[in-house]
């Protein structure tokens, strides 16, 4: 991935978490930041309503923002450069979370082709959990795996995927991040090969969602400057005299090979 298409997918993946459908319920505005080793760090600016998303960023040094919407049931990317803008169907997944507004009890709700089960309830690294059962029908096979769902964040501390890969996930205590009072958790994946890699998590209970990752190496990816309230409607809406384009500007397109922007919209 691309350090252009990262920048626009950063606030996706901050709200996506591990992969339960995490939202926030509030509207509030932020910095979203990616920090990397030994390169300059990147930002974009991010506003959040109950039913949208808008990420504003520079790719090549061109000014971009993404629109993730309900009502438009879409993603946009607006050129302001140009006025023009390029239109893909949202992300399904995302869009579940979105319309939502809050977190569904029903954790598979939004994956394509899964249904979901509850097996039963246990205690998972001290925390109380929800055993699930996902099952992905895909090219005619059926792939199971398990997920022990937290009760109270209704995120998952315990995952055993079809493929064999485990990842765990282990509360650290409360902190304070930016001012605002968050929760650690330390999140272990281990493959089938041995290979393991590990990241730090803060869960802001208020905004419902991870607002800051860290990762070996020296990689983090973090919302600073979280101001709640209100966000203005027009920022999720497009834009008068804006044409619609099929294809991206050469210019916008990333160097050394790397994928475009929204190329991994679905």
């Amino acid at each position: 991935m691309s350090k252009q298409q990262t920048l626009l997918m950063l606030m996706i993946l901050i709200i996506a978490g591990n992969g339960v459908a995490i939202g926030s319920v509030i509207g509030f505005s932020a910095d979203a930041v990616q920090v990397s080793p030994m390169k300059k760090e990147y930002q974009a600016k991010m506003y959040v309503s109950n039913d949208a998303v808008r990420t504003e960023s520079r790719i090549n040094g061109v000014s971009v923002a993404e629109i993730v919407s309900t009502k438009l049931n879409s993603r946009i990317l607006l050129i302001e450069k140009e006025k023009k803008y390029v239109q893909q169907n949202s992300n399904a997944r995302l869009q579940n979370m979105l319309a939502n507004k809050t977190t569904p009890m029903v954790p598979c709700a939004g994956l394509k082709n899964t249904t979901c089960q509850k097996l039963s309830t246990v205690k998972i690294n001290n925390r109380k959990t929800e055993k699930w059962q996902f099952t992905l029908k895909k090219n005619g096979q059926i792939f199971n795996s398990l997920h022990w769902i937290d009760e109270e964040y209704r995120m998952p501390v315990r995952e055993f995927f079809h493929n064999g890969t485990v990842m765990e996930l282990t509360m650290q205590g409360a902190e304070t991040l930016y001012g605002r009072a968050t929760v650690k958790w330390l999140m272990l994946i281990t493959y089938t090969d041995g290979r393991e890699i590990s990241a730090t998590q803060w869960y802001d209970p208020e905004l419902n969602m991870i607002t800051r990752e860290e990762m070996a190496g020296g990689y983090v990816r973090e919302l600073r400057n979280i101001k709640i309230g209100k966000q203005d409607k027009s920022l999720f809406e497009l834009p008068d005299g804006y044409t619609k384009t099929e294809k991206l500007p050469a210019y916008l397109m990333p160097r050394n090979g790397a994928a475009p922007p929204m190329s991994n919209a679905r």
